[in-house]
C-alpha cells in the first residue's frame, strides 16, 4: 500500500496538470468541452488561463512529491487546501442558489474526488513524514 500512494499522486498530478495544460493552450477548446462550464458564466481566455497555471502548479507539486518524500507533505498539503476550497466553493454556489444541486454529482469527478483525493494523500504524507 505505501508504494501505491505515491503512485497515485503522480497519476493524480498528471491529470491535473494535464488539465492546466489544456486550458493554458487551448482555453476556448477546454471551456466548451468540460461539462458544465458553459453555465457558469461567458468565456474568458485570461481567467481561464489563470486558472490553468494554478493547475499545472498543483499537479506539478503531487507529481514532484511522488518522487522526493522531503517536501511532499507541504506540496500536496498545499494543493489539497486548493481543491478543497474550489469544492467547497461549487457546493457554497448551490447553497445560495447559484446552481442547482444537480450539478454536484456533475461536478464530483473532476472537482469534489480530486479534492478528497489530495486530502487523503497529505494525511498519509504527514503520517509518514520523517519527523526529526
Amino acid at each position: 500500500m505505501t508504494k501505491a500512494i505515491p503512485v497515485l499522486a503522480g497519476i493524480l498530478g498528471a491529470g491535473l496538470a494535464g488539465n492546466g495544460i489544456f486550458m493554458l493552450t487551448a482555453p476556448e477548446a477546454w471551456y466548451f468541452a468540460v461539462p458544465g462550464v458553459t453555465t457558469t458564466g461567458p468565456f474568458n481566455q485570461h481567467f481561464l488561463r489563470d486558472i490553468g497555471l494554478i493547475f499545472v502548479l498543483i499537479g506539478s507539486g503531487f507529481a514532484y512529491g511522488a518522487f522526493r518524500p522531503g517536501p511532499r507533505s507541504m506540496l500536496w498539503s498545499m494543493g489539497a487546501i486548493w481543491l478543497s476550497g474550489h469544492a467547497l466553493f461549487h457546493f457554497w454556489e448551490v447553497a445560495v442558489g447559484i446552481c442547482g444541486p444537480e450539478v454536484l454529482p456533475r461536478d464530483f469527478p473532476s472537482v469534489t474526488l480530486p479534492a478528497l483525493i489530495a486530502v487523503a494523500l497529505s494525511v498519509w504524507s504527514f503520517r509518514h513524514a520523517d519527523h526529526r
